[in-house]
Formats: structure tokens, sequence, C-alpha cells
């Protein structure tokens, strides 16, 4: 049961973050396309310019997940290289419940009033000609505490795993020696 949660986590923000990297490609054509309107053509639209901003917002709060998975988020490691297996396991987990969660908290409990205003007057942009539907835009930072919440849920379930003998053997196993990295 636990190991197909993982999974389905993993394999959740896997697609997620597979799917939306392709927003990179989408906010450099875009700001590409920007600056050759402007600067060849000395014309512009508000609403291209708002939209590469998004792409990259959108990369950044639903790819979090998905680099989270990867082990790719910045770690002040500095008890962690030195510790073995079971004490990698232990700050994993009590990191998570620590500090990600806490953090994630007071995102979600913060954000949700100003997600909620925005989708109740369907909130466009403030520029004219802009992008329509801010109210998306901002319920990113709710996707964004989600899956990360799932992530860190994912994390915890699989080094409870490793700690009671279980480990998984896939290819999202950070692997846990007890030799220093």
């Amino acid at each position: 049961m636990i190991e197909r949660f993982v999974g389905a986590v993993d394999a959740l923000n896997e697609w997620t973050g597979r799917a939306v990297a392709w927003l990179t490609l989408g906010c450099v054509l875009t700001c590409f396309a920007v600056v050759v309107l402007r600067y060849a053509f000395d014309t512009g639209y508000p609403w291209m310019q708002e939209l590469y901003v998004w792409q990259h917002a959108v990369v950044f709060m639903a790819g979090a997940g998905y680099t989270f998975l990867h082990r790719g988020h910045v770690n002040v490691d500095v008890l962690y290289g030195k510790l073995g297996a079971r004490g990698k396991a232990w700050i994993d987990i009590l990191g998570t419940l620590l500090f990600l969660f806490p953090w994630l908290a007071v995102v979600w409990f913060t954000s949700l009033p100003f997600v909620k205003a925005s989708w109740r007057v369907f909130e466009s942009s403030g520029n004219a000609n802009g992008m329509p539907a801010m109210y998306l835009l901002k319920s990113m930072l709710l996707v964004f505490c989600v899956l990360m919440f799932l992530q860190g849920l994912s994390l915890i379930a699989r080094r409870g795993l490793f700690l009671a003998g279980r480990p998984l053997n896939d290819q999202h196993e950070e692997p846990l020696t007890d030799a220093p990295i």
C-alpha cells in the first residue's frame, strides 16, 4: 500500500515536471518574439510580455515537486554527509516534518485568501491588454504546496520503508549508504 502511494506520487511529480519543462522552451520563444517585435518592428503586446513571465512561474511552481523528487533542491548538509544510512533517513524525515511541512503550511494559509479573492472576481492582469485569468496563475501557489507536500509524504514513506528494512529499489531511491558521500 505504501509502496503504491510512493510510486503514484513519484509518477505524478515526474509527469508534471516533464510536462512543465516544455514551458521553458515556450518561455524562450515568447521572450525572443517579444524582443524581435519590439526592436525589429517597433511594436509590442503586453499579454505576450506577461506570458513568458507566467510560463517561467509555472515551471518553477509546478516543477518544484519534480525537483524535490530528484533531490535537486539546495541542502545545507553540514551533518548529512557524515552520517550513516539510518541517520540520513532520519534527517530526511525530520527535515521534511520540521522544515518543509511548516513552510508549506505558511505558504498555503497566506496564499489561500489571495487566491480566493482572485477567483471571486476572475481577476485578469492589471495591465491594459495583459493576460486574462490571473487567478489561474495565482492558483499555482496552491498547486506548488500540494505537489511539494505529496512529495514530502513520499520521501517520508520511502525513508520509513528503508528504516523498516524494506527499501524501495527504484530509479528515485537515493542511495543511503553508510559510507560518507
